[in-house]
This record gives C-alpha cells, structure tokens and sequence, in this order.
C-alpha cells in the first residue's frame, strides 16, 4: 500500500471587519468566511492542517481579530496564521498566544511538522506599509531550519508573492527583498513549494526553481487588469481555496496543488452506467 498523501489547506486574505461591516462597502467578508470554514469541514478526505496566509483582519483593530476568532471557532481542523500587510504583530501575537512563534518577540515566524512534512511559515509583513520584506533573522532562521533535516520535504508560506504577477498597482508591493529569499531557497532541495497570497486570485510561476503559487481568496479578487487599464480595482469573482497535497515517495515526494471552489455544485455524477459502459 502506498503511504498515505498529506493535505495541506491554504486560505488567503479574510479581511475580516467589525461585525456588521462591509469590505470597501460591498463585500461581506464575514460570510464569506463563514462559506469557507463549512468547506473546510465539508471536504473529503479532512485535510491534515490549515494555513492562512496573511491579511486575516482588515484595518486592524482587536475587534476584528476577536471576530475573526469567533468565526474561525467552527473550523475542526488544526491551524496556523502568518501576518499580512493589513495585520497587525502584536494584535496577532495577543489573539492568538499559543501559537508556536519561533522568536518572542518581532517576525511571527513558525515551524510546524505535519506527519513528516515541514511547514515552515514566514512573516513578511511591515509595519504599516503594503508590500512585504523578510528581515535578516528571519532569512537566517529560514536558512538554519532548511539546513537542519535536508531529507525532510518542506513548504513555505509567507503573504507577499517573491515575483511580479502582471498587476501593476500589487507588483509595487510584493516581496521587495525576494533577490535575498532566492540564494536559500536554491540552497536547500528540499523546498517543495513556496505558496503566497495577498492578490487573492490563483496564479503560479516558478521561483528558485520551485513552484511557487498565490492563493485565491474566499471574498472577492484583484482586477486582472494587465494592461493599466483601471485605478486599483476589484471583482467579487468565484471564491475557493487551495489544497497541497504531498505524497511521500522517492527523495523529498511529490506536491501537487488543488484549487478547490467553493459552493455548492452539480454533481458528483458518475462516467459510467452499472454495466460498465460509459453513459
């Protein structure tokens, strides 16, 4: 029998407001994670752990964080959250005190192992500025931690994208430092993927030779304005999630990413009839 997979949730970009507020006046973001959080419960088979990447409140205040943890209370899965732009460290560090931060006080860093697979999550959040930069214990902490178990697949999570994605207004804001992300990652094989979010819309590319994806969100997306054609804009477009699974296998395994929506859909229907022919 072949070793079972290990799934990996990845949610983005929550933007969660005071109870009763609506994100730039039109998105319920409150609901909307309220539909995820069902999804996440729903799925089959039950992924391993969650990860949410960044921007879990909005302007942020502890309000929200304790609205966020209201809503986050249904969820029946084991996880863990790194800061984005529209976070706050210290509101973070208080909503949520048991997380396993690796430094005590600054970046909210973590290292979490989920049956043989090493997440390791990134804070590239700034303190009130949009774009993202991982400070130097951070990039040293990364390159320590790859170091130590280089036989040990390991996924990275941070918010901001190491790469320009083609929307200008968000291209100003990335990772600014990535050319020093780079060299570790290139270092260490056994990086399997490096998932983001902050645009909240899927896209993936290859960064250090890895694989390296955005996250959609479970609200609303960026415009897929690649012309400059519009202001900073945004679309309520279909919402879904990502789901990485991992199979164990030859060297580090194999990662494969899911983008799942999330709803409720038509079907499942079967291919084929009880007699076997295809219907």
């Amino acid at each position: 029998m072949s070793p079972k997979p290990v799934h990996i949730a990845q949610i983005s970009d929550l933007h969660i407001k005071p109870p009763g507020s609506l994100a730039y006046g039109r998105v319920d973001t409150a609901k909307a994670l309220e539909r995820c959080v069902a999804a996440l419960n729903e799925f089959d088979p039950k992924p391993d752990f969650v990860v949410i990447s960044g921007d879990l409140a909005d302007t942020p205040t502890a309000e929200e964080y304790q609205y966020l943890k209201r809503l986050l209370a249904p969820l029946k899965l084991p996880f863990a959250a790194i800061p984005g732009n529209h976070d706050s460290r210290e509101l973070m560090r208080a909503a949520f005190p048991s997380a396993a931060y690796v430094f005590p006080s600054g970046p909210l860093n973590q290292s979490i192992e989920v049956a043989g697979l090493d997440l390791l999550l990134l804070d590239s959040s700034v303190h009130r500025k949009p774009h993202g930069e991982l400070d130097e214990p951070t990039l040293q902490w990364l390159d320590a931690t790859l170091a130590s178990s280089p036989d040990r697949p390991a996924l990275l999570f941070l918010h901001h994208p190491p790469f320009k994605a083609g929307i200008w207004h968000m291209d100003r804001q990335n990772l600014l430092n990535a050319s020093q992300l780079e060299p570790i990652v290139r270092r260490h094989s056994r990086v399997q993927l490096i998932a983001t979010g902050h645009i909240h819309r899927a896209t993936l590319t290859m960064f250090a030779g890895v694989p390296t994806t955005i996250c959609p969100a479970p609200n609303h997306a960026v415009d897929l304005d690649l012309a400059e054609l519009r202001e900073p804009s945004f679309k309520v477009e279909p919402p879904a999630f990502h789901l990485h699974s991992w199979f164990p296998g030859e060297g580090v395994g194999t990662v494969v990413t899911h983008q799942v929506p999330i709803g409720a859909f038509d079907g499942p229907h079967p291919f084929f009839a009880p007699d076997g022919k295809l219907l």
